[in-house]
């Protein structure tokens, strides 16, 4: 019996990328390689540029709801589950690198884990990364999830968490939807109070961080802390 033309195809495929690495692959290459788990006997090059054109890039891909895949023509529930997996993995081994090195301020792991978990979503997350004497993470905790562009946080929950943990310092961070992180008022606000209790508390606030997709504002690196 003739094999199907693809299966070649998929071979060279994958040594392709074995060989040279991701860098050399076409963004549609990179959404066929991804289907090739999901969908094991069908050529898949079409369906990956169709994926491609309705959600614009390889990042608009993993964006995607479950729902939004599903209706893509061709894309089943296995193939929605795989896609969604691999955009969950991204934050987990971020933070793995994260934890690894003492978090003065925003660090580059820091900021990419932060960038992966709170970048696309479209309410605005308030988070808080607890801190011991070495400035190692002892935890992470989400303590707010809001509007597009609110949400609101009472700081005696953050110092709660933060004694319980026995922190000596903390940095906070949170998104903006919208995708701009100049700070609003009320971020300004709430930094100053987290200051003023944590000084009383011998407990430290490193920074305060607003994140966007691709982009970041940090209140230390800005001078404001």
């Amino acid at each position: 019996m003739e094999k199907p033309h693809y299966v070649d195809h998929r071979e060279r495929l994958k040594r392709h990328y074995a060989e040279n690495g991701i860098a050399v692959l076409k963004d549609y290459e990179v959404v066929e390689l991804l289907l090739f788990y999901a969908i094991p006997r069908r050529e898949v090059k079409p369906l990956a540029k169709q994926l491609l054109a309705r959600f614009g890039s390889l990042r608009g891909i993993l964006d995607a709801e479950k729902e939004e895949l599903l209706a893509v023509k061709g894309i089943s529930h296995h193939s929605a589950t795989l896609v969604l997996l691999i955009k969950d993995i991204i934050p987990l081994y971020l933070s793995e690198l994260a934890k690894e090195k003492p978090q003065i301020s925003c660090t580059s792991e820091l900021l990419d884990y932060w960038r992966s978990r709170l970048g696309s979503l479209k309410e605005e997350h308030f988070c808080v990364i607890y801190l011991n004497a070495q400035n190692m993470v002892l935890g992470t905790e989400t303590l707010g999830e809001g509007t597009v562009n609110s949400v609101y946080i009472h700081p005696r929950r953050i110092f709660a968490r933060a004694l319980k943990e026995g922190a000596t310092a903390i940095i906070v961070v949170h998104n903006h939807p919208s995708g701009v992180t100049k700070p609003s008022e009320e971020d300004i606000r709430i930094t100053k109070t987290l200051v003023q209790i944590g000084s009383s508390l011998d407990i430290s606030l490193h920074d305060h961080i607003v994140v966007a997709y691709d982009r970041h504002f940090s209140f230390r690196e800005a001078g404001i802390l």
